[in-house]
């Protein structure tokens, strides 16, 4: 069953739904999105809008423009240095506040997807495989995932070695590989585990 607005239509007052994309990498930050659909929504919306990892990027793209269009976003980012100063999980938490902030308004009520709470100034409900069930979570999914996909883009030309254009910073053998020859760059996770045992290989540009 695709994703509809049960949720929505069984609270009242203003309603977002929060999504991150960016847990997992071993590089670059982690991106929240807090989605307020409107009232009348697109019909691609309603027929196409899914969990960002169930549509092609050009679906997702393409969703990403019409969200954009319609309704109220704000995205929120947390940087390797709050990853590494806070832990993943709080670094998640601390995006998800910063992008209900960036949406310039109050809110009543934040579907969350997951089942761990964040400490937000509104009243929450969280939906494990929300992603899937709500529309306001769908949307800020694919809000999360165009917002990092694109800004890995954006670093990997200046670092174009790790192939963040194509994994997102995620550990593929392209990425291992070239972390074991270069060390890490400044935009990855010391925190994390592959990275922290290579971390006395600082990254040297001119080595490859």
């Amino acid at each position: 069953m695709p994703p509809d607005l049960r949720h929505e239509l069984s609270l009242t007052g203003v309603i977002c739904g929060i999504d991150e994309a960016g847990r997992g990498p071993l590089a670059g930050p982690v991106t929240a999105a807090a989605v307020i659909l409107p009232a009348e929504m697109p019909e691609m919306l309603r027929n196409r809008l899914d969990d960002s990892k169930k549509l092609s990027a050009r679906t997702r793209a393409a969703l990403f423009d019409v969200i954009l269009g319609c309704a109220e976003v704000g995205i929120g980012w947390a940087e390797v240095e709050d990853i590494d100063r806070l832990n993943i999980l709080q670094a998640t938490f601390l995006a998800m506040r910063r992008a209900v902030e960036a949406l310039g308004r109050p809110v009543d009520w934040a579907l969350v997807d997951g089942n761990q709470p964040p400490p937000l100034p509104c009243r929450l409900r969280c939906i494990v495989g929300g992603d899937g069930k709500s529309l306001s979570i769908a949307a800020a999914s694919v809000i999360a995932k165009v917002s990092r996909d694109r800004r890995m883009t954006t670093l990997a030309e200046r670092f174009p070695d790790y192939g963040w254009e194509r994994n997102a910073g995620y550990g593929t053998a392209l990425h291992m590989a070239a972390l074991r020859r270069l060390g890490p760059s400044p935009h990855h996770r010391r925190s994390f585990a592959p990275v922290a045992d290579l971390f006395d290989n600082p990254w040297n540009p001119d080595s490859s």
